[in-house]
């Protein structure tokens, strides 16, 4: 009975190692970055102006889902050592050395090569070299450039996260127009209020680990200053595809509400004298106006369409 009760045991052991194991090596790609990147991605293939074969948009959407997820994992490699000091990130897997640093490279480096090389080889060469531009703009530019260099690093560093719908839209058309630029640039400038939110929250962290955050460097005042700024001028930007004429009312009245609460939220953060008490409100809140705004895209041009 004892033996019995103590092979069951054994079973349901290497049952939770083996979840935390897929769960561990899972985390490295970075999943919730990786579902907004898919979602813009897919609005990017939805609202495109063709005829969208099924297989054609499931692949893309695999290549750059991939690309993403080989993008955190270079991220996590190299910032291993940073994590480390950075109480929010320090129980990541390479900081907390679930895996090894080598694994993550060789993960990274097989996911970069798949994602390009079927995209290539299934959809087309322009897509397919975008998405490798993409992944060199978030590793190179961005991650091992910008990041440790200087207090703007999330202002020109967000155009990484700004390409997959652009990416989208270039997989099932072959060219880029106006609408791909204007969902470019809506991500692009919606970046630094999202990541200064965060950073005045974490700023001891972002202090210790060295990272020349805008609060960091130029203060907490200057950085509520710039948040309301970005949030007033993100706005304004997400009016322009109903105003160019690609959306209708129904985006129309999306972005407005989304928009003006969503500058609500940073006037919040400016007047607070503890900000970090409404940045992480903020935060949170940028996440989910993303999804919503983009999803307003799909709602709207599905309107269109009947």
């Amino acid at each position: 009975m004892i033996s019995k009760a103590t092979s069951v045991n054994k079973k349901n052991s290497l049952k939770y190692d083996y979840i935390f194991f897929i769960k561990d090596y899972f985390s490295l790609v970075k999943p919730k970055v990786m579902t907004l990147v898919v979602f813009t991605a897919f609005v990017g293939i939805f609202v495109a102006p063709v005829t969208i074969h099924p297989w054609i948009a499931f692949i893309s959407i695999f290549c750059i889902a991939l690309g993403s997820g080989a993008a955190g994992a270079f991220n996590m490699w190299y910032e291993t050592d940073l994590d480390l000091k950075m109480i929010r990130t320090r129980k990541r897997v390479l900081p907390s050395a679930k895996i090894k640093k080598n694994e993550a490279l060789g993960i990274a480096i097989f996911f970069s090569f798949i994602s390009i090389y079927v995209m290539a080889l299934t959809v087309s060469y322009y897509a397919a070299a975008f998405l490798a531009f993409s992944i060199f703009f978030y590793v190179v530019i961005y991650t091992i450039w910008l990041k440790p260099r200087t207090k703007y690093n999330i202002v020109i560093g967000g155009a990484a996260g700004a390409f997959p719908p652009a990416i989208g839209w270039l997989s099932v058309t072959g060219t880029l127009d106006t609408l791909p630029f204007l969902m470019f640039l809506i991500i692009f400038m919606w970046t630094p209020p999202h990541f200064w939110a965060l950073s005045l929250y974490c700023l001891k962290d972002y202090k210790s680990a060295g990272f020349p955050m805008l609060p960091v460097v130029s203060g907490i005042k200057k950085t509520k200053e710039q948040i309301v700024i970005y949030s007033i001028l993100m706005f304004l930007v997400t009016l322009l595809p109903f105003f160019l004429g690609y959306f209708g009312f129904v985006y129309l009245i999306i972005s407005i509400l989304l928009g003006l609460y969503f500058i609500f939220h940073s006037l919040k953060v400016y007047f607070d004298n503890k900000p970090e008490n409404k940045s992480i409100k903020m935060f949170l809140y940028s996440i989910i106006y993303l999804y919503i705004l983009f999803l307003g895209m799909i709602i709207d041009h599905l309107k269109l369409l009947n």
